[in-house]
């Protein structure tokens, strides 16, 4: 049998742990209130503003860009700039002197130079040296179609960003839908972005040929190497307008076979087309 004593002291310590768990439980919820994020209206209005214009500008890319793009790019791989077969019509002169081969007498005067008279024989001087105007107004006309190409892109994947639905139980096939379609443009941006750099690369290692034919002026083989780069990054610039009408319409397709699922991927209550 407990006495008066013990009876107060077990009621004092029950008091005790309820105030430490009412105190904590007050510190939760405020910890969780001021957890919350506050967006003032002003700011929000701005953000669906530009969600809108954003579905206006995917509309207008799946109603008139696209189905235009793939017409011009269509013509344009039809043009004769870019259905030339001979290639080597596309060679560009290098203004670059052939020594002349030595004569018997040099060839046994060699042996008795010293290094002194090595350093003293030059090659014969070269002028200036234009890069492949064809080639160069090719690729004048190409880059801006990688850029139409990769903002193209980003827009399409910002509009469909926008329409995924919260993180709920169930029903998520059409958002299953959305992230594969994500993937895919995910894939083909990486393939888009490695295109400047095969153009980068092509200057580089031509120039480097180029260098190289100056230099060795005797040896015809470095010549005819930066004859096999402009004929290498010719059919490299057919191939990228090829990839790019591609894509365009591998994106029409996927996006107007699966409009229902990637609008409205929850089939809830049917929003704006966009």
């Amino acid at each position: 049998m407990k006495t008066k004593v013990g009876y107060f002291e077990e009621i004092d310590l029950q008091r005790r742990a309820f105030y430490l768990i009412e105190f904590s439980l007050n510190r939760l919820l405020k910890m969780s209130r001021s957890s919350v994020l506050k967006i003032k209206s002003v700011n929000s209005a701005k953000v669906d503003n530009f969600r809108q214009s954003l579905y206006q500008q995917a509309e207008d890319l799946f109603s008139n860009y696209i189905p235009l793009k793939i017409t011009q790019l269509d013509n344009l791989l039809k043009e004769e700039d870019l259905s030339i077969t001979d290639l080597s019509t596309l060679h560009a002169p290098l203004d670059i002197p052939i020594p002349d081969p030595p004569t018997p007498e040099d060839e046994e005067m060699e042996t008795d130079k010293n290094d002194d008279d090595e350093k003293k024989k030059k090659a014969p001087k070269c002028g200036f040296i234009k890069g492949n105007e064809k080639i160069v107004k090719l690729l004048d006309r190409v880059k801006p179609e990688i850029l139409a190409l990769r903002e193209t892109i980003i827009t399409v994947s910002c509009w469909i960003q926008h329409l995924i639905p919260k993180i709920e139980d169930g029903n998520d096939f059409g958002v299953a839908i959305q992230e594969k379609i994500l993937e895919r443009i995910t894939a083909v941006k990486t393939k888009v972005d490695g295109f400047h750099t095969n153009i980068n690369k092509y200057f580089s290692e031509r120039g480097d040929a180029v260098a190289k034919a100056s230099k060795l002026t005797h040896v015809m083989d470095y010549r005819s190497l930066v004859h096999e780069k402009d004929e290498a990054v010719y059919s490299d610039i057919r191939v990228i307008l090829l990839d790019i009408r591609g894509f365009y319409a591998e994106l029409y397709d996927i996006i107007s076979k699966n409009l229902e699922k990637v609008t409205n991927p929850k089939g809830e209550e049917k929003p704006s087309m966009y």
